[in-house]
């Protein structure tokens, strides 16, 4: 029943045999694993590059795992940093810092040192476990914040025999080879996995599972905290969504970074629950992807729209089908709509947008796989979550229809920030979490997120959202990649600037583009120039950076 003032229309749309209450059992995060071992103990749960692992296998790995982290002084929430792609040493990582009582903190492998080392101190990070390749990065930042044991794996280590064989030599070739040696407080990851068994731990599912960074609501990076009830809740919501969905059958293209909440959840989480084979890809290229299709025939494919994107104009598409997928879900982003359309025409199957945020672990809205879904919208809030749109200034309930600040709750939303009280009672209250988001509700209980409150564009007083102007540029033919930003304007405050990639083999110059847009946008939203760039730059995720955009431009201004 829903609390008092509360109404949720979105019930009537929930495909049939998708309930409006998931039952949350008393579970720490690492035990699904073990529930996966028992229920699908020889099916394979883990596909990398020619090397499979079973779920039973994957149990005795985790022990072990957590068994050698306890050796090193791991206990009740220790927090351990993971700086690692998607790989099988990320996976057992993972789910040992748990089994060993401790707190997951993964980085972006990419971050620079200094970024680095400032997560690890302000997380309290004691073990770090890392790639070779990123070990004098991680290293350095390691001394710097006084982490006490740094843990290395080469990348190969978990590989088919052929591939470890040929990727040592390949990477000597392109300068990727980093040889690390043991020393005082420098270990390998194998002595992690000596054979134990590790020592009971007093961790209660409603302790800190994970550490997870994020720019928050309010831009400057710190720690989202969030409980192994949270991400047990979450995982449980994304799987009552697709009714469809058949425990111990399902195939999952794990192409999604674990280190980020969208992956770590709706991938990595999801799929050991539901006993589905994940088929690891350490990072997006179309061509390993388009392998992994080839060979593996994927059921589940969940991405962002840039991914969907470069695959749908890479040459090698016309070669591999996608029949064997049946769903897909899109987030990080809003989905174009001239990409949905393609992709299931492509692939035949169905492909919804959705939408989620660190702070709430991140799911919270998606449209319905097989019902009723609105081009456009997030979708309609998941079991247990209740969503509503505020007066940003006020907090009072807005109507539908009407534009205002996206609030949400449920059992998923985050503890609060990793030391900052003042940050997490911004977008916190009363057990509402404040998105950041701009966004409003139709009659139906479907949402629309407008655009991010920050990256909303004032010219000369008219409000202008990034996305109906990219929503544009995705329509013209030659466009691959858009974004809106807004740039400096001495008369009107801020104008309209698109930037823009195009397709292979197209053309089109800065004014078709630009008179395009024109045809399609009131005179205050068109853009007043329009840059071609051969990428446009993102987050590794492949989430559009707006804001690098925006700040290139300001500089220039100045």
């Amino acid at each position: 029943m829903a609390p008092v003032g509360v109404e949720r229309p979105w019930l009537r749309h929930y495909d049939p045999g998708v309930p409006a209450h998931v039952h949350i059992p008393d579970l720490r995060l690492d035990e699904i694993v073990r529930r996966a071992a028992g229920a699908y103990g020889s099916r394979v749960a883990l596909v990398f590059f020619g090397r499979k692992i079973t779920f039973a296998e994957l149990d005795r790995l985790v022990d072990r795992c957590a068994a050698g982290l306890q050796r090193l002084g791991v206990r009740r929430g220790t927090p351990v940093s993971l700086h690692l792609p998607n790989c099988p040493q990320f996976v057992v990582a993972y789910y040992g810092t748990l089994r060993a009582g401790g707190v997951v903190v993964p980085h972006n492998p990419l971050y620079t040192e200094t970024e680095v080392a400032r997560q690890l101190q302000d997380s309290g990070a004691e073990v770090a476990i890392t790639l070779s390749l990123l070990y004098p990065r991680v290293a350095a930042a390691a001394r710097q914040a006084r982490v006490r044991e740094v843990v290395f794996t080469a990348i190969h280590e978990f590989m088919g025999t052929v591939a470890r064989l040929l990727y040592p030599l390949k990477a000597r070739r392109q300068g990727q080879w980093v040889n690390v040696r043991p020393q005082p407080g420098v270990r390998p990851f194998s002595e992690l996995l000596r054979p134990g068994s590790p020592q009971p731990t007093s961790v209660t599912p409603q302790d800190p599972a994970a550490y997870l960074y994020t720019g928050g609501t309010t831009g400057v990076p710190k720690a989202a905290v969030l409980t192994h009830r949270n991400l047990v809740a979450n995982l449980l919501q994304a799987a009552s969504w697709d009714p469809q969905l058949r425990p111990g059958q399902e195939v999952a293209l794990a192409v999604l970074p674990f280190f980020h909440s969208y992956g770590m959840t709706s991938v990595l989480n999801f799929s050991m629950w539901m006993g589905a084979t994940v088929v690891l890809v350490p990072r997006f290229d179309p061509e390993l992807v388009l392998d992994a299709v080839r060979r593996y025939r994927p059921t589940l494919f969940h991405g962002v729209p840039t991914m969907y994107i470069a695959l749908l104009n890479a040459p090698e598409l016309q070669r591999v089908s996608f029949q064997s997928v049946r769903a897909g879900i899109s987030g990080a982003m809003g989905l174009p709509r001239e990409v949905q359309r393609r992709w299931e025409a492509v692939t035949g199957g169905r492909l919804v947008e959705g939408y989620g945020l660190t702070e709430a672990s991140p799911v919270t809205h998606c449209n319905p796989l097989y019902g009723l879904r609105k081009e456009g919208s997030i979708g309609i809030p998941v079991p247990d979550t209740d969503a509503r749109v505020v007066d940003p200034e006020s907090g009072q309930a807005l109507p539908p229809g009407e534009v205002g600040e996206l609030e949400v709750r449920g059992p998923q939303v985050m503890q609060g920030y990793l030391n900052r009280p003042d940050e997490t009672a911004k977008v916190l209250h009363d057990g509402w979490l404040r998105t950041g988001d701009m966004a409003r509700m139709d009659e139906d209980g479907f949402f629309y997120v407008v655009d991010r409150k920050k990256d909303m564009i004032n010219v000369g007083g008219l409000k202008v959202f990034p996305r109906e102007v990219e929503e544009v540029l995705y329509r013209h033919p030659a466009v691959r990649e858009a974004a809106a930003v807004g740039v400096p304007d001495p008369t009107r405050g801020e104008v309209v600037k698109a930037f823009v990639s195009l397709k292979e083999g197209h053309h089109v110059t800065e004014e078709e583009l630009v008179h395009f847009c024109r045809q399609h946008l009131a005179p205050h939203k068109v853009p007043r120039a329009v840059e071609v760039r051969p990428e446009l730059p993102k987050t590794l995720i492949g989430k559009v950076l707006r804001r690098a955009l925006a700040e290139e431009e300001a500089k220039a201004a100045r």
